[in-house]
């Protein structure tokens, strides 16, 4: 499965109001560490299809979402349950630690 691609426009339908908890990887295209996480979010979507939405939203063209949520450096992982923000996750992290966050909110 692939991560889903979350946009300005979709953020309340897609994160706010969803029934599972939420992983989104902030992202931009010119940005090196978020490429080096970019296999281990894909990972992430397979292994938990239905238990947690995981998903991108690139910084530049929603830049919206990234200023309410104060992404100010990326990758910034926020892992939302219930419509609000339960974990920040900053930079290029080993997937164990995702892992560990994500099993903490399902």
């Amino acid at each position: 499965m692939k991560p889903v691609t979350f946009t300005d426009a979709n953020f309340d339908e897609e994160v706010l109001k969803s029934d599972v908890p939420v992983l989104i990887d902030f992202w931009a295209v010119w940005c090196g560490p978020c490429k080096m996480i970019a296999p281990i979010i894909e990972e992430l979507a397979g292994e938990y299809e239905g238990k947690v939405k995981v998903g991108k939203l690139d910084v530049d063209e929603n830049q919206q979402t990234a200023i309410k949520y104060g992404v100010r450096s990326i990758p910034t992982v926020l892992l939302f349950a219930g419509g609000e923000v339960k974990e920040t996750i900053i930079g290029a992290v080993s997937k164990q630690v995702f892992v560990e966050k994500i099993n903490a909110v399902v």
